[in-house]
């Protein structure tokens, strides 16, 4: 089934008029040309491996689509940009958007329909607004630093029963994701940061957290750095390094987004301490 097109559309993120324009426009750019990408190439085209980006990881065919859609957009606005694939995009600008152009690649390359966008205007360090829209069903989550969101965490402070969001176990995090599994009522592995960190701040799950494997780059976090402490969570490290907005990609993270700091204070125990 690997040479066939993705058949359903992707529709245009539900956007309220408050977004900063240079950020709705590049969620707008890359709805629209990652539905242009499913209508034109065959899932084995989009998951095909086009270059390495300047994060050191692959680059799918499905993200060079769009994120060169996003390049467009910035440079039509004359903002900063700073991504996983091009690296830092100097504009001259105060403004930079570090942006994910598309988180979940693997699904979104699929037709698995989980992934999204995800992006954080940045003025002098400092992340002031966030944007992530569900590429499959035009959903938007919008926050300002500092502003309370319509939606809320659920405000759970344990772990023991709790529902969590959790990346794939790996080697070196067998054994600390076991032990979140075994004390969690339930356990979803999405392989989307930036969504499931979306579904922490709305109340859907109550926890996201990489077990240890340092896989986070900033783009992965900076939407939930503003969004989940709007809408009453926290976003942490799980080793308690502090979150920069660096071009240099080589920086890693592995994020703990928690619906209250209690929760998220025993995932880190549950990995750290056993």
């Amino acid at each position: 089934m690997g040479n066939v097109l993705i058949p359903w559309d992707v529709p245009q993120p539900q956007l309220s008029d408050d977004v900063h324009p240079a950020l709705a426009d590049a969620a707008r750019a890359a709805s629209a040309a990652y539905g242009r990408a499913r209508s034109l190439h065959t899932r084995l085209e989009l998951r095909e491996e086009v270059a390495d980006g300047a994060d050191g990881t692959p680059t799918m065919l499905v993200d060079r689509i769009v994120e060169d859609a996003i390049l467009e957009s910035i440079h039509r606005n004359r903002v900063n940009l700073l991504s996983e694939e091009a690296g830092f995009v100097d504009n001259g600008s105060s403004i930079t958007l570090v942006i994910d152009p598309v988180d979940g690649s693997a699904n979104a390359a699929f037709g698995v329909p989980l992934s999204c966008f995800a992006g954080a205007l940045v003025e002098d360090g400092t992340a002031k607004e966030a944007l992530t829209t569900w590429f499959d069903t035009g959903r938007a989550w919008h926050a300002r630093a500092g502003v309370p969101t319509s939606f809320r965490t659920t405000g759970r402070t344990t772990l023991d029963g709790a529902s969590v969001c959790i990346m794939r176990p790996k080697k070196s995090t067998q054994d600390a994701w076991l032990r979140i599994a075994n004390r969690a009522d339930r356990i979803r592995v999405l392989c989307t940061t930036c969504l499931e960190t979306m579904l922490v701040a709305e109340g859907t799950v109550d926890a996201f957290i990489d077990p240890g494997s340092d896989t986070h780059r900033i783009m992965d976090l900076a939407t939930a750095l503003v969004t989940v402490p709007a809408a009453g969570g926290v976003l942490v490290d799980l080793r308690g390094r502090p979150f920069t907005f660096e071009p240099d990609l080589t920086h890693r993270w592995s994020g703990v987004a928690a619906a209250t700091p209690q929760l998220a204070e025993e995932l880190i125990a549950t990995v750290l301490n056993g």
